[in-house]
């Protein structure tokens, strides 16, 4: 019998207890024909099989209790480890549990004795769950659609959605997450996100306003940082990415860039940038208002923290394969298959978008990297964040060009796409 298919301990004494009479009452010839199927289907001896069928077929309570092989070491190595991973699940923390453990005691962040080293290696995502019920966190440091007119230049560019299983890295989705608080009245600040599907790889920058310069801004900042080209950019459907100005920037900047949007009303197409909206945007901020320089230009500092932490600490797991099963009352479900959890820089590594010179400085950055004390400098600046007032109206409108990381170029005519840009 299939190992998925195997049956479960009361399931197996319950089709025994089913078989033991039919067993009793048929000649001897007829047993040994019984007792070939019973070990077929329950994988047990023959010998353990003509035991059983011989007296009363019942579980038996354990005489001797083992002792607990995962001790109490062993359970706060783990909380720590998840601890400096900002409590992941269970999946995305058990395939680094030694690495990120033998990381953290360089750091002098834990002390691993040999045994609970050895015991690490161990572990499964199961134990890590259970290990981790009850375990008290940290105090929280995180606190607590409107549809655009269409524009001409949509209609030129496709409309589709990244494959979810894209095998090659630089297919990036992109969106921009408002934060105006309960009030969209005047100028704000917002998050530009961008995620690659390949390798989870995210970057983020906060811009003051929606202008074509502070957009243009922060995909400077983000090519900067990048180590692999972009091969795609899908925004949504918003002017404020689908415009003359900046279909203009992707072609003098990156030769080559395919640019595709989202369908109209179908959030579903940039399901991978949503998804770290909620985890990496709105868990962090919240839906406070944000709508001043200072506010910008320290929100920039976390998120390149965050882009270390995230990038090359932080494991993801990638589907990699789903299909449709028939449940027993005729109604349809997917089925969903993830790979082991790796980090986005091992994904990229591990993938043709890097020549060996550019894995070996990823690795020698993530090597020289305390991720313990990242998080924490992460959730200071927090702290810093939070503590900072709103725009006061008295004050008048903030200088968005103080959120600059760039010269803004003068704009030329909107006639002037270049043809390096593929919006085909």
């Amino acid at each position: 019998m299939p190992n998925d298919e195997r049956m479960t301990v009361d399931e197996r004494y319950k089709y025994l207890r089913a078989m033991q009479r039919r067993y009793q009452q048929a000649k001897r010839g007829r047993r040994s024909l019984f007792l070939d199927d019973m070990v077929e289907i329950t994988g047990l001896h023959r010998k353990s099989l003509l035991r059983l069928m011989g007296g009363a077929i019942e579980r038996r309570v354990r005489q001797r209790q083992r002792g607990k092989w995962y001790d109490r070491e062993v359970k706060e190595a783990v909380a720590a480890i998840a601890q400096s991973l900002d409590w992941i699940c269970a999946e995305r923390v058990q395939p680094v549990l030694v690495e990120t453990a033998e990381r953290m005691e360089r750091d002098g962040e834990l002390e691993l004795s040999a045994a609970v080293r050895s015991k690490l290696a161990t572990v499964s995502i199961a134990t890590v769950q259970r290990l981790l019920v009850g375990v008290p966190r940290d105090p929280a440091h995180l606190p607590r659609p409107r549809r655009e007119p269409a524009n001409g230049l949509a209609r030129e560019i496709p409309a589709q959605r990244i494959p979810w299983d894209e095998p090659e890295a630089g297919h990036f989705e992109v969106d921009l997450v408002h934060h105006s608080g309960p009030s969209a009245s005047g100028q704000y600040v917002h998050t530009l996100q961008m995620v690659d599907v390949a390798t989870g790889w995210s970057e983020r920058v906060a811009v003051l306003g929606r202008s074509y310069l502070v957009i243009q801004d922060a995909f400077q900042r983000v090519l900067e940082r990048l180590p692999f080209p972009v091969r795609e950019v899908h925004p949504d459907n918003g002017s404020e990415f689908l415009n003359h100005h900046l279909v203009r920037f992707w072609g003098a900047r990156a030769s080559g860039v395919i640019l595709t949007r989202s369908r109209p009303w179908q959030k579903n197409d940039n399901r991978f940038v949503e998804q770290k909206n909620s985890s990496l945007v709105r868990a962090y901020l919240g839906h406070d208002r944000l709508d001043t320089v200072q506010q910008t230009q320290l929100l920039n500092r976390l998120y390149e923290l965050m882009g270390l932490y995230y990038n090359l600490f932080q494991p993801v797991m990638r589907l990699v394969d789903k299909s449709s099963v028939v449940a027993s009352d005729g109604s349809h479900r997917t089925k969903r298959r993830f790979d082991v959890a790796r980090t986005p820089s091992q994904r990229l590594c591990a993938s043709a978008a890097l020549d060996p010179h550019q894995r070996q400085q990823l690795e020698t950055l993530r090597e020289g990297i305390n991720h313990c004390q990242l998080r924490r400098d992460i959730y200071a600046l927090l702290d810093q964040l939070d503590a900072l007032p709103p725009a006061a109206p008295e004050l008048g409108p903030q200088d968005v060009y103080l959120t600059l990381s760039h010269t803004p170029e003068e704009p030329k005519g909107e006639d002037s796409t270049p043809a390096t840009l593929s919006i085909e």
